[in-house]
């Protein structure tokens, strides 16, 4: 397997973990995980994941703000891949 493709699978995996856990933090109103740290992981690659997890469990979709950022990282990220997919993949 290549290198990048299993590190953004980890990554991934990790925004999922953590995306999920500020849902139940959430839910039980005790402190949540900052955004910011939600839109780092996001830059390092797990836009991916948080997507998909934003549909899944209805999180931070009534956030227009978060809304917005996460998906011009997506945007972000889908021009990287396709530009540099000589280089990565």
């Amino acid at each position: 397997m290549n290198y990048f493709i299993a590190y953004l699978l980890i990554i991934n995996i990790i925004s999922i973990f953590v995306f999920s856990y500020d849902k139940y933090k959430a839910k039980s109103s005790k402190q949540r995980v900052p955004e910011r740290v939600l839109h780092y992981l996001e830059i390092l690659g797990g836009v991916f994941g948080v997507i998909i997890m934003m549909y899944i469990i209805h999180h931070k979709n009534s956030k227009p703000k978060y809304y917005l950022i996460t998906y011009l990282l997506l945007f972000i990220w889908l021009l990287a891949l396709y530009y540099f997919k000589d280089y990565l993949l």
